[in-house]
């Protein structure tokens, strides 16, 4: 096909084959996580289940590529499969309106994806998560903090336990420690210094929330934190590139 001629022919015919064939669950679909479905989806991933719980907010028309005036109040699911389809409507998108949590992991996760993208932003439903997918054997990329970050430079990707200067990845670390976690999920966060208490549920600016949802009400009251749409743009086309060189290679390969 036309369209993807170009990531054919710098892949190779083989690896876009495998491309094309692969499973991908992004859960959290916001300023990473929409970065992130975007690059999949141009460069030819036609299977892909979105999960998330939200609605799209006046705050994210700054940084989050769903966020239109348009689809303010709207499911994230909802735009997010829009704009997948408006891009290729041929790929056969899956929608699951959830809050990722040990109640809803296993309906998240089933059947198995050939990766996982974690693009949530709350630390009890991210320590759940990484823990299921490292139990499950499901190959992760996990994104950490892209708030409060204002240099791309010190965007990096690694080991979840050999990162540097990021507090999520550091209070991630405790957590999966404790849950018997090791090495072996790849994550993108930045060295860039900040100070925040990811365990903190004060500060930050306060929002009225527009549309509901049935989760609505779960989780910890949350922060909204100063970001910019390059940043966390940045951070969802990393781990979409990661992805992509991924799931292009074989089995093998991989290994």
């Amino acid at each position: 096909m036309k369209r993807f001629a170009r990531t054919e022919q710098l892949l190779g015919k083989e690896p876009f084959q495998r491309l094309l064939s692969q499973r991908v669950t992004i859960i959290g679909l916001g300023a990473v996580g929409g970065y992130a479905v975007e690059g999949l989806v141009r460069a030819g991933v036609r299977y892909v289940r979105l999960v998330d719980f939200d609605t799209v907010q006046p705050t994210n028309l700054n940084r989050q590529i769903i966020a239109l005036e348009t689809t303010i109040g709207q499911k994230k699911t909802v735009a997010a499969r829009d704009r997948v389809l408006a891009i290729n409507s041929g790929c056969q998108v899956e929608t699951m309106q959830l809050f990722a949590a040990d109640d809803t992991l296993d309906r998240i996760l089933s059947p198995k994806p050939d990766l996982l993208i974690d693009a949530i932003d709350s630390l009890n439903p991210k320590t759940q998560l990484l823990q299921q997918a490292f139990l499950r054997k499901i190959p992760t990329i996990s994104s950490m903090g892209a708030a409060l970050r204002t240099d791309p430079t010190l965007i990096r990707s690694g080991d979840i336990f050999e990162t540097r200067g990021c507090p999520l990845a550091r209070q991630l670390r405790k957590r999966l420690r404790k849950r018997g976690v090791g090495r072996g999920i790849t994550c993108v966060y930045s060295s860039e210094k900040v100070d925040f208490d990811y365990t903190s549920s004060g500060g930050g600016l306060k929002e009225q929330t527009v549309g509901e949802t049935p989760f609505s009400g779960r989780g910890r009251k949350r922060n909204i934190l100063g970001s910019l749409p390059t940043i966390t743009g940045i951070f969802g086309l990393t781990i979409a590139n990661l992805a992509i060189l991924q799931l292009s290679r074989s089995t093998e390969d991989r290994k």
